[in-house]
């Protein structure tokens, strides 16, 4: 199975730039999910014939927002994590299939003051306890932007954002905490040591250009998938957004 995840920065701004529906043919992906869709479910103009669509808004308009694109229907949807104090934003969307679950989730951002660092805790602690009853019942692939750049290897200046969102010992140490719990980060699994890998970039200072970018875009699976797993990129070379495409090949 070859699935494709994208925080697209704006589904409507990425169709004005690509043609998401041919592309999305080109890559022969089962399941493409995104984040970050900024619509409201009478917004979106996408026809497919091959996928099924799931999207999640977030009440407030032009924000947040999830969408799953999937060949194979799934026996239930869910949407959010059954917390009503986190389900406002429309960041989780949760299939449900025969042997495993598939997600896509936007972690919220602690901003660039940290005002919302408090709640992006809490919030991260909520998602693994939801995970984890998942994985009880079944394995869980998820993906999306978790943002958070878990090591330094991961983002190309740690030493200047330690107290930056995104690479906080906080966020890290809560998404380690995730995976301490039984999951596996699929890129990481295969490429241990792999530098300049970065799936988002600023607009300032040329840094795509330059390649001085972060690792936030996860496939995050159970552990006892990780035999599992045929690849993992990073699509770089996709543009339409501030982050690219990153995939993962699994046998399921």
């Amino acid at each position: 199975m070859k699935f494709i995840s994208w925080n697209v920065n704006g589904f409507r701004a990425l169709q004005r730039k690509m043609d998401v529906g041919e592309w999305l043919k080109e890559t022969g992906a089962d399941a493409f999910c995104i984040q970050e869709t900024k619509l409201q479910k009478d917004q979106v103009d996408f026809q497919s014939t091959e996928y099924l669509q799931y999207w999640n808004d977030a009440e407030k308009k032009g924000y947040s927002g999830t969408a799953i694109f999937t060949k194979k229907e799934p026996i239930d949807v869910t949407y959010g994590i059954g917390i009503e104090e986190h389900d406002h934003e429309g960041r989780v969307i949760t299939l449900e299939y025969e042997n495993y679950y598939l997600m896509t989730v936007y972690t919220p951002n602690s901003k660039r003051d940290l005002k919302r660092l408090g709640y992006r805790i809490q919030w991260g602690e909520a998602f693994t306890n939801y995970i984890n009853r998942l994985d009880a019942k079944k394995p869980v692939v998820f993906c999306g932007d978790l943002n958070v750049a878990h090591q330094a290897i991961d983002l190309k200046n740690p030493k200047t954002n330690v107290k930056n969102a995104g690479f906080t010992v906080e966020e890290r140490n809560d998404f380690s905490k995730l995976l301490d719990s039984g999951f596996t980060d699929s890129f990481r699994y295969l490429y241990p040591d792999r530098e300049g890998a970065y799936s988002w970039w600023s607009y300032m200072g040329n840094a795509r250009a330059r390649n001085v970018g972060w690792r936030i875009d996860y496939f995050v699976i159970s552990n006892r998938l990780s035999h599992r797993v045929k690849e993992a990129k990073i699509l770089a070379d996709v543009t339409g957004s501030d982050h690219c495409p990153v995939e993962i090949d699994l046998s399921l």
